[in-house]
């Protein structure tokens, strides 16, 4: 699918944006991705958010801000490898890992910025979420079944985030099948066309064709 008008502006690093051009990049919706730096926001993407914070996409005159929208948006309008099949239960998980899941995360990798967070006891109220989906792992390849969701894409990259807080202990952890779903997210092409490193975006020049 294509749609030549629509603008994209992502960070590479950000799980949220990640998430975004995983969903993106498996509709084949096509847009003018424009990566920025987090300390330097252009004031364009800030016209069109002003809450300044990654993934934004503009598109059919509609700017959407959140990632799980941009996901949503994408796959409802293309969705060949069937995310958006799943049961309700799917999106409570990511409801799950956006919130309960995020917030400890956040206070493990980021401890010394928060008065009251222990980054022991914030990495352990995070394995709860992670030992539930190595359970869920053990009966199937994903985690509704035998081919990936929006489920898995919209929560392996932040699983990925807090592995590469302390890879070395991550990987001493009893959840090998949580292990195995995510290294074969990192080593999958998919991952890696995501990935791909692109300029800083120049305010007047054109960004990158994405997907």
């Amino acid at each position: 699918m294509t749609d030549h008008s629509a603008i994209l502006y992502s960070f590479r690093r950000c799980p949220y944006a990640m998430r975004a051009r995983l969903a993106l990049a498996s509709a084949g919706i096509k847009c003018e991705l424009r990566e920025i730096l987090l300390r330097d926001k252009p004031e364009e993407m800030l016209a069109a958010s002003p809450k300044g914070t990654v993934p934004v996409l503009i598109a059919e005159g509609e700017v959407i801000d959140e990632s799980l929208d941009i996901m949503l948006w994408s796959l409802k309008r293309h969705d060949p490898e069937a995310w958006l099949d799943v049961p309700n239960e799917a999106f409570a998980l990511i409801e799950r890992s956006d919130t309960e899941f995020k917030t400890a995360l956040d206070r493990y990798k980021y401890a010394t910025r928060y008065e009251d967070a222990d980054r022991e006891t914030e990495r352990e109220k995070a394995a709860v979420f992670l030992r539930d989906l190595d359970q869920r792992l053990s009966e199937n390849a994903f985690l509704f079944g035998e081919t990936r969701t929006i489920a898995d894409m919209a929560t392996v990259t932040f699983v990925r985030q807090y592995a590469n807080v302390d890879r070395a202990w991550f990987d001493t952890q009893d959840w090998p099948h949580l292990l195995r779903w995510l290294e074969e997210f990192l080593a999958s092409e998919r991952f890696a066309k995501i990935m791909v490193k692109h300029p800083v975006w120049q305010s007047g020049t054109k960004g990158i064709d994405f997907p």
